[in-house]
C-alpha cells in the first residue's frame, strides 16, 4: 500500500451534533464532535455510559444522521444521502461487529457469511466460493455448516467477522466486540483483529474495557457528547 493510500483520510467529522427531545428538553448526544480518521487506523472510542460513543458509530457506520455538521466518507458527504445511497454505504464500505453477534439463527455459517452479498447481485456459486474463503481465513473451514447454537461464543464472533468483512469494506466497526465473551476468547478475537490492522484494514472499535482499548494505536475518549481527549498509543504487545 503506498503511502498516499495509507495516508487518506476515510473519515471527516466537522463539528457534528446530534440532538434528541426529551420531556420538552433538548439532549446534546453528540456537542460540536470533529475527527479525521485514515485508512488502516486502529482506533478505540471509549467513554462512560452517556458519553455519546454508541451515538457516534451509528453515525460513522451511518445508521443515524447527524443533526448539524458534515460526515464525509471516503471524501462524500453522508448528509447528501438519500437513504438508498445510505444503505448501499452501509453494504458496500462499512463492515460491522456486535458484541451480540446478530447472525441469522436458523442459518448456517456460511449462509450468514454470505447474506451481504446478496444485496450485490453475485451469483451463488461465486457468493459461495467468497464466503467460503472468508471462513477459512478465520479458522472455520471445518464449521461452514454449522448453525450459531452449534458454536461457541468465540466462533460465533468469528463468523460476524468474516460477513462483516466478506464484502471488503472500506471501514471495519466493532461495537463492544468482547463483550459477551469469557478472558481468553477475547483475546483470541483481539489477536484476529489485531491481524486484520496488519493486513490493512482501517478498524474503529467501540469498548468500554482498557484492555481491549490497549490494542489499538489511537485513543479517543468522549465525555458529554464531546472529545475529551485523542491520544496515540504503543499497541499492546509492541514496542
Amino acid at each position: 500500500m503506498s503511502p498516499s493510500a495509507t495516508n487518506q483520510a476515510v473519515i471527516r467529522l466537522h463539528d457534528v451534533y446530534r440532538t434528541y427531545e426529551m420531556g420538552g428538553q433538548v439532549l446534546n448526544a453528540l456537542d460540536g464532535v470533529s475527527l479525521t480518521i485514515k485508512r488502516n487506523e486502529y482506533v478505540a472510542i471509549v467513554g462512560s455510559s452517556g458519553s455519546g460513543k454508541s451515538t457516534l458509530m451509528n453515525i460513522l457506520g451511518c445508521l443515524d444522521r447527524a443533526t448539524k455538521g458534515r460526515y464525509l466518507l471516503n471524501g462524500t458527504d453522508v448528509g447528501d444521502m438519500n437513504e438508498g445511497e445510505l444503505a448501499k454505504a452501509r453494504n458496500r464500505q462499512i463492515g460491522f461487529v456486535f458484541q451480540s453477534f446478530n447472525l441469522l439463527g436458523r442459518a448456517s455459517a456460511l449462509k450468514n457469511v454470505m447474506q451481504p452479498l446478496v444485496y450485490r447481485g453475485i451469483p451463488l456459486a461465486e457468493r459461495k466460493r467468497i464466503a467460503s474463503e472468508a471462513l477459512e481465513h478465520v479458522g472455520l473451514g471445518d464449521r461452514m455448516d454449522h448453525l450459531p447454537n452449534q458454536l461457541s461464543g468465540g466462533q460465533r464472533q468469528r463468523v460476524a467477522i468474516s460477513r462483516a468483512l466478506v464484502g471488503r469494506p472500506a471501514i471495519l466497526l466493532a461495537d463492544e466486540p468482547t463483550g459477551n465473551l469469557d478472558s481468553k476468547t477475547s483475546q483470541e478475537i483481539m489477536g484476529l483483529i489485531d491481524q486484520l490492522h496488519n493486513d490493512g484494514q482501517t478498524i474503529i472499535m467501540v469498548t468500554h474495557e482498557a484492555d481491549i482499548a490497549k490494542h489499538c494505536e489511537r485513543i479517543i475518549r468522549l465525555e458529554d457528547g464531546k472529545v475529551a481527549s485523542d491520544e496515540r498509543q504503543t499497541k499492546a504487545g509492541h514496542i
